[in-house]
Order: C-alpha cells, then structure tokens, then sequence
C-alpha cells in the first residue's frame, strides 16, 4: 500500500525569523490524520534568517537528527557538546533522560536549510548521547548510503530506535532499490530535487508511506536528494 503525502498537504508555520513546515502534528499545527508514521514522530523542514536561532530548551525519550541541506548550524548542549552541522553530516541527540539544546545559525548573512527529525526510542531513560558524522556525496551518489541505524553499522550514527535511515542523491538515469523485509515500513521524504518512487513521482517536500511492499524503488529525474526510513 502507498499513502502519498504532498508538500503543500503540510503543516505551515512562519515565524519571520523561522519558515518551518511539518510533515506531522507539530506545535501549533495539529491534524490527527498525521500524528507521525510508526515510530518517526516529526520531519520538520526549517529555513532559519542568518544569526537566528532556537534557544537553550528542553527534550527527553526523544531521538532526534538534523540533516543539514544549506548553510551551517551551531549547536550546544547540556552535555558538554559543541559542534557545527554542515550538508553531508547526519547528526543524532539522544535525549533519554533529558537534556537542553540550542541551535543557531552559523552565519550572520546566509540562512539555514535543514531537516529536523524526532524518532521515538526503543527504550525510554537511556543516558543522552550525541554522535556527528559525515557522509560525501560521492557515497550518496546514485545509492541509498546507510546513515543512522539501531546498531551503527557500515558507518552510520547509530540511534536508539529499530529504524535504518538512508540518503541517496539521484540524478537522471540513476536509481537503486531497497529491499523491505516482511512485516516492515518505509517513509520516503524528498529533501530537494525530483524522483520516482515506485512509479510515483516526487517533488521536493512530498513524501510516500509504503506498507506490505517488498521494495522501495527510486530512480532521479533531477538532483532528487532522498531519505529512506525503514520502520518496524
């Protein structure tokens, strides 16, 4: 089964400083037909003016990645952490417990584009935790590269939720399949550019909900960046 979800199907929230649309029930926009997707909770797209920011506040039980598309984000935390997250790193806060964050832009001149995503964890309570790395685009090119999964292996930030996460940049004439092994789910969410997704086709922002499918089947028609989440 495929449940398409559109870009302009999403929540809107502008906030002059913050332009942030939601894939699911976030905030201010509720809508109890998209509260999330088996165990991924939020896919916010944000677009943050140069030298703004989200403040030190608070998460728990929550796993949570930034996906960097455009410019550079400062991050700080409560454990100890300070780092700066550029397109090509996947970064991972476990928030467990409980901890405090602020995200800032890093510029003073150019915005910020990204992706913040919430998955909920396997096991609440854990300890927080923070993992950052990067993965080219050459890894991504025309293939799914494993990015985040449940034990961190080929490489990827491991998070604590049985969920892999994948990227893949497709340009015209390239594809790849991922096969989904019986009982499992897929969300598909097109960061930028244009695929198909098992002959659907994609623009930037859509999303497709696969459920008792044995594949997803992605091939580019122009410069369709693509994450891949294969659910319980």
């Amino acid at each position: 089964m495929l449940t398409l979800r559109r870009a302009d199907e999403r929540g809107h929230a502008n906030h002059g400083w913050l332009d942030s649309h939601h894939t699911f029930s976030f905030a201010g926009y509720y809508d109890p037909a998209h509260m999330g997707f088996r165990s991924l909770r939020v896919i916010n797209e944000d677009r943050v003016d140069a030298g703004q920011g989200f403040g030190t506040h608070p998460h728990a039980d929550m796993e949570i990645i930034s996906y960097v598309l455009q410019g550079a984000i400062e991050h700080r935390d409560s454990m100890g952490t300070g780092s700066v997250i550029r397109p090509g790193d996947v970064q991972r806060m476990s928030a467990g417990t409980g901890v405090t964050h602020s995200e800032f832009n890093g510029s003073q001149t150019e915005p910020v584009h990204f992706l913040q995503i919430w998955i909920m964890p396997s096991k609440r309570g854990i300890k927080p935790g923070y993992e950052q790395k990067t993965f080219s685009r050459e890894a991504k090119d025309g293939k799914l590269a494993l990015v985040a999964s449940s034990d961190g292996h080929d490489g990827s930030v491991t998070i604590h939720a049985d969920v892999s996460l994948y990227a893949g940049v497709f340009g015209k004439g390239q594809s790849a399949e991922h096969t989904l092994a019986s009982g499992r789910h897929a969300w598909v969410h097109v960061a930028r550019g244009n695929v198909r997704v098992n002959d659907q086709e994609l623009s930037a922002g859509d999303a497709l909900a696969l459920s008792d499918e044995t594949s997803v089947r992605i091939s580019g028609i122009e410069d369709g960046e693509t994450l891949v989440f294969d659910l319980a």
